[in-house]
């Protein structure tokens, strides 16, 4: 090289034929007499070192090979990268008094060891990558194996030991007592240097040698992790040191050099990238977190081409202020004992457990040539720090964490294509026996109040339906009862199980409880899921029952004289009474259809307000897996995974709220000074002069009482104005059926005598469905349709009017636990009961007398639709549509019952 100046271009020259040479500066030619390079510059042989210059820095026309002596004057040899002399390894020194080690002494590793000592068996430079099945030679085990356990076990050399040790590491640190590979290495000079004693006490740690197992054998882990508790108190609310873990972490190279303590906040341990404020998140107490990211293998050669080994201690101030740390045991799910994968089971005393650990071996994996890349790296894959909480502690206090790591064994073939998935994750978790026993006796205990209570509503089913025969439908009967009563039973539990979790978890500051983790949500959301299940059945049940129930309009109006009217094929005219206008019937029938899908809040409302308080207030924030009880998140910050128990709870726990406060709005403020639909509806009966009869079972049903006090309501405006002011002014009599009460609503009880006279009328009149084929049928039809309608509306006038004494009825109040049971005690065999209704119960027909009903299944129905997508949005939008379909089947089929019932003519409802 003749020219350059740090650029892009140099300038060259070839050298002479008689200096053939290249200087190792690359600046001159020189004669080389023991030959060239393939880089064409000079060679010596070993133990000799190069000279190209004098001392004082004069170029030599001729390189000279220096031989480094190494009698007992000088030790010396040339170094490694033979440039000069330097002292000969001690072990060199020590057995043969000279920098050679030739036979009968025994030179491995760079170290000279003799023939008469006591070394280790002759180790098996092999590592075993089990996932590929793929046993090969490591070329670092070939070069440092023996050695490093050759001056372990005879010098006590602190960094062989730890080399070794990594070595141990590198394989899993499995144990065959058959092998004498790098952990049969270790452990056969862990039990013979019991001499050395131990170090701080522990006994796994013996003196000079790196702590890898708690113990060699399995069974020991449950007394590390449980025997003894980590002597510091934790909060969600104190100080730094209360609110994080303070992990610090030991770091070895693979040769067994100390590097450094580091805080693991920044992302020791975590490979994916990301943020530091959401790094360092993972170690803020009770926060859950995860995270997991897909890495290529080219990005891992290149950031770990030398492996870290690590020893995770946790820090904690002493009572008198003082620092320490607090080893923290690994579990390696790919540590073999004996050939089987003793830790990947759930049973903790086969566990076996270690200390030291890796991220990423790219060096163990290299089979011929250091210098190359691996055939096979290893990673880790899956690592998770799991916090366990002291079972009844009011104080925060935790067992020894417990990291759990995964490796993946990667067959490197094309770097830049293949890819690996990893994670990282920081759990927390409780003893959750004793609530899920709690839980189950709760369970238990309203379940059999269930059973109970389904019989009793099965008894009143009998009672109402005029049958006392238990037949295959009373038992179906008795199934839908306990479905929907074993629905609430669930459906409080899970509720109260929600909102228990929410408030004891986010409002706690000396931690006592921790949520369940996502394996313990099972249960709970199995709960949900047969809650679920159980009402929809419930709630088609009572879709099924309102669809078929029995209606007919009582018209209470008489003809006003006489018309004349001609007879048809006779040619003659006739005076008849005056037809009674129709109208009034269509009017009430319309006012029914209008209030049957009228319920106690309003569905849209409901949706977008809880909607509103869950993405816009910030109340989904509650739901995540960490300590934080702030509605708001930062950008910046670390999101936890969300909490299904929590997603449930403040969504069900705001459900429930807004509809408690929409019923308040509705029946204190709404219903009383704007509209009351309900009650209008019974006004409006009387002043149309027209009553309501319902069957909702065989004999049991509901009367509204519209029988005007005026007599007739068939009249103009003026008199209608007048009606109003005499009733207004007290100058009639007052509506209730009874003389001077105002009783208009009852619920009926009817004798079996009255249900089969009712029945034969009705099976006239529904024969043909009326009006519904006025066009296309025959006059006969029709005519038969109208007698039969006039027959029972003049049968059901009179019956209230106590014409038929064999079919009479009495009114009565109902006693109080009739009224709390929702049953009747007497039977109506000879005489009809009417009950005095105040409560407007004939709304147990309509959507508005089973809010109930409709409002768990609707937390229900977005509660799934959440767990199952994780989006409220979602939930929200489906549940609308659920609300309004079942809303148009109830509508569209209630006004078919309706006219098939009634006779009024479907095209006449709007």
């Amino acid at each position: 090289m003749v020219s350059s100046n740090g650029g892009s271009s140099i300038i060259c020259e070839k050298c002479p034929e008689n200096m053939s040479g290249v200087t190792q500066d690359g600046w001159n030619c020189i004669t080389c007499p023991k030959g060239l390079t393939s880089e064409g510059k000079c060679k010596c042989l070993n133990n000799e070192i190069l000279v190209e210059r004098s001392i004082d820095g004069i170029l030599l026309n001729e390189a000279l090979c220096m031989h480094c002596n190494g009698s007992e004057q000088s030790f010396s040899a040339s170094d490694a990268s033979g440039n000069r002399c330097v002292r000969c390894e001690q072990t060199f020194i020590n057995v043969s008094k000279s920098c050679d080690c030739s036979s009968p002494n025994i030179l491995t590793g760079g170290l000279c060891f003799s023939a008469s000592d006591s070394l280790p068996p002759k180790g098996v430079a092999t590592v075993r990558f089990g996932q590929l099945g793929i046993t090969l030679t490591s070329a670092w085990f070939l070069k440092n194996l023996q050695s490093s356990a050759s001056a372990c076990w005879l010098y006590s050399n602190l960094t062989a030991c730890q080399a070794l040790g990594n070595m141990c590491v590198m394989n899993m640190n499995s144990l065959s007592s058959s092998s004498t590979d790098a952990c049969g290495l270790f452990q056969y000079i862990y039990v013979n240097t019991a001499r050395l004693g131990i170090v701080h006490s522990i006994a796994f740690w013996r003196h000079n040698l790196p702590w890898l197992y708690y113990g060699d054998q399995p069974g020991l882990a449950s007394q590390v992790l449980e025997a003894n508790h980590f002597p510091t108190i934790f909060s969600f609310k104190g100080t730094d040191k209360d609110v994080k873990l303070q992990f610090i972490a030991a770091s070895f190279d693979a040769a067994g050099n100390f590097l450094k303590w580091q805080n693991l906040e920044g992302g020791i341990l975590q490979l994916c990238p990301d943020t530091q404020t959401k790094l360092s998140a993972a170690y803020a107490f009770g926060t859950t977190y995860q995270q997991s990211c897909k890495i290529s293998v080219s990005k891992i050669l290149l950031d770990f081409a030398n492996p870290i080994f690590y020893d995770l201690f946790l820090e904690y101030n002493g009572d008198n202020g003082q620092q320490y740390l607090w080893a923290v045991p690994v579990l390696n799910l790919n540590l073999q004992y004996s050939e089987m994968f003793v830790n990947q089971g759930s049973n903790m005393n086969n566990w076996l457990l270690t200390r030291r650990f890796f991220l990423v071996d790219t060096l163990s994996g290299k089979e011929n040539d250091l210098g190359k890349l691996p055939r096979v790296i290893r990673i880790a894959s899956k690592i998770t720090i799991s916090i366990r909480l002291v079972s009844h502690t009011q104080r925060g206090t935790i067992y020894p964490p417990l990291l759990t790591i995964a490796y993946t064994d990667v067959l490197v073939q094309n770097p830049e294509t293949q890819s690996v998935m990893v994670s990282f994750s920081v759990s927390y978790e409780m003893n959750q026996s004793e609530a899920q026993i709690q839980t189950d006796i709760t369970l238990g205990v309203l379940g059999g109040l269930a059973v109970l209570w389904s019989l009793l509503k099965t008894a009143g089913w009998k009672r109402r339906t005029g049958s006392s025969i238990i037949d295959l439908q009373t038992v179906l009967k008795f199934l839908l009862f306990y479905a929907g009563d074993l629905a609430n039973v669930f459906f409080v539990i899970t509720v109260g199980t929600g909102i228990y979790w929410l408030v004891f978890f986010k409002a706690q500051q000396f931690v006592s409880v921790l949520l369940p983790l996502p394996s313990q949500e099972e249960d709970f959301v199995t709960y949900i899921a047969c809650a679920f299940s159980l009402k929809a059945l419930q709630f088609l049940q009572l879709l099924v029952s309102q669809l078929a129930i029995d209606i007919f309009f009582i018209d209470w109006e008489r003809p006003k004289g006489k018309v004349l009217k001609a007879v048809e094929g006779e040619g003659v005219i006739k005076s008849a009474a005056a037809p009674v206008s129709i109208w009034r019937t269509y009017f009430i029938a319309n006012e029914w259809n209008e209030i049957q899908t009228v319920r106690k809040i309003n569905p849209l409302f409901q949706v977008l307000a809880v909607l509103f308080f869950l993405e816009v207030v910030g109340f989904s924030n509650l739901a995540l897996m960490d300590s934080s009880s702030s509605l708001t998140r930062g950008s910046e910050s670390y999101i936890a995974p969300w909490s299904r128990i929590l997603r449930f709870g403040v969504s069900a726990a705001l459900w429930l709220a807004i509809a408690f406060l929409q019923i308040i709005f509705f029946s204190v403020f709404y219903e009383r000074f704007v509209e009351d639909k309900i009650s209008q509806f019974v006004d409006l009966c009387c002043m149309s002069n027209i009553s309501v009869f319902l069957l909702s079972h065989s004999c049991f049903g509901y009367y509204i009482h519209g029988r005007s006090v005026h007599g007739h309501a068939d009249t103009n405006m003026e008199e209608m104005n007048i009606n109003l002011k005499r009733e207004a002014e007290n100058l009639c009599s007052q509506r209730g059926l009874l003389p001077n009460t105002d009783g208009q609503t009852f619920q009926i009880s009817i004798s079996r005598k009255m249900r089969l006279h009712y029945d034969r009328i009705h099976e006239t009149l529904t024969r043909k469905r009326g009006p519904a084929r006025l066009l296309d049928s025959s006059a006969n039809t029709f005519e038969q349709s109208t007698r039969a309608y006039n027959t029972m509306n003049k049968f059901l006038s009179s019956f209230i009017d106590h014409v038929h004494k064999e079919m009479d009825y009495i009114v009565k109040d109902k006693l109080l636990l009739e009224r709390i049971l929702g049953m009747e005690f007497m039977e109506p065999i000879e005489k009809s009961i009417f009950y005095n209704d105040e409560g407007h119960s004939f709304s147990d027909v309509l959507y508005y007398g089973n809010e109930t009903t409709l409002l768990i299944f609707d937390v229900l129905f977005f509660s799934i639709v959440d767990l199952a997508s994780q989006s409220f949005v979602l939930a929200a939008i489906l549940t609308y549509l659920q609300q309004e379909i079942f809303r148009f089947i109830r509508n569209t089929l209630g006004q078919k019952n309706l006219a098939s019932k009634t006779l009024v003519d479907e095209r006449f409802l709007i």
